[in-house]
């Protein structure tokens, strides 16, 4: 059953998609830019006028999905069975733009360029109107598909992953409503570590956004990540910083005071200081290239780049290459043979 799904409402939601897509094409993107923290004015409209429920789930679809609970619970996996259960009673208002995933709407205008910008200042070889045309992207944690959309509509092949089968369904029902997106986009109910073996070094770009802070191993999360990406991919995350004012701001204010956010969406102690990521991603194999600062202004429901890290933060890591990830045992030769040629120097 669909709640408030008229055929007119799906009439202008359509409507609406289909201008979202000429918009796409008059886009104008600068490359040669120094970093990513310029001043993105701009704003893309990225996002849906309609609210589209999800149908009545079927009894033994919840049954399969407690299942998976219980096995991510017991299994040594970074998926949170804790984390799972919250969003699960949520999973349904993705595509709500005015209510609790409001703010990730409107993350859009300054993620969506940041990864564009970064991809393109590495590449100069994209299509106009279509700039990340030939890219396969991972979007983990992709929930209702909030990201993957707007990044295949800028040209890219994007795999959507997450644990929750309620998201994904909510995701696949979005963009069905699109034959341009449902062609670039495909959605499956699996955490990362699932798609590892038949995903080695299969992606250009990885997208974390909002999902570290949920996950429950990030040493190895990170890892699955390095093993799936390809050598000089790119991973993009955002996430929120631990410190004093992210708990009074991103926790007290946010879902206490104003309720912008569900009580009890996040845990402060599950909040990760970019100096940690950055050591987690260098001992994976790759290095960090940008760290912003973000702030959300909950009055006017926009985002900006700032400085300070101190709340929220974007980061751009690169997998080292084929050649740089050289085995212990040929460092260890080139180490041998530094010694052997010292040594001969000084021989008698």
């Amino acid at each position: 059953m669909w709640g408030g799904g008229s055929a007119r409402a799906l009439s202008r939601a359509l409507a609406r998609r289909r201008a979202v897509s000429d918009d796409y094409a008059d886009l104008s993107f600068q490359t040669g830019l120094r970093g990513t923290s310029q001043n993105y004015s701009w704003k893309i409209q990225l996002k849906s006028s309609s609210t589209l429920p999800v149908p009545l789930t079927e009894t033994k679809s919840r049954m399969l999905t407690m299942k998976r609970l219980v096995n991510f619970s017991t299994s040594h996996s970074s998926v949170d069975s804790k984390e799972m259960k919250k969003f699960q009673l949520l999973a349904h208002k993705w595509w709500d733009e005015e209510g609790e995933y409001s703010a990730l709407h409107s993350m859009n205008d300054i993620r969506v360029p940041f990864i564009r910008d970064a991809l393109l200042n590495m590449s100069r070889n994209y299509h106009l109107g279509n700039p990340l045309s030939g890219v396969k992207i991972l979007d983990v944690g992709c929930g209702g598909g909030l990201l993957s959309e707007p990044l295949a509509r800028l040209g890219a092949s994007v795999t959507g992953i997450d644990p929750l089968e309620d998201n994904i369904r909510t995701a696949d029902q979005h963009k069905s409503f699109d034959p341009v997106l449902d062609k670039r986009i495909q959605y499956k109910s699996c955490s990362l570590e699932e798609i590892v073996e038949e995903s080695m070094e299969t992606f250009d770009v990885i997208v974390a956004s909002e999902v570290v802070e949920h996950v429950a191993d990030l040493e190895m999360f990170i890892n699955s990540c390095s093993q799936v990406l390809k050598p000089e991919g790119s991973l993009f995350v955002t996430t929120i910083n631990k410190t004093q004012l992210s708990y009074v701001l991103g926790i007290v204010v946010a879902e206490k005071i104003i309720g912008i956010v569900p009580e009890g969406t996040h845990e402060w102690e599950k909040f990760v200081p970019p100096e940690e990521l950055e050591r987690l991603l260098e001992s994976n194999g790759f290095s960090v290239k940008t760290v912003n600062g973000m702030l959300y202004n909950p009055f006017s429901g926009s985002w900006s780049w700032m400085e300070s890290t101190s709340i929220n933060y974007a980061m751009h890591a690169v997998k080292s290459g084929a050649q740089e990830q050289s085995s212990p045992t040929g460092a260890l030769s080139e180490m041998e043979s530094e010694k052997h040629s010292a040594t001969a120097g000084t021989a008698v």
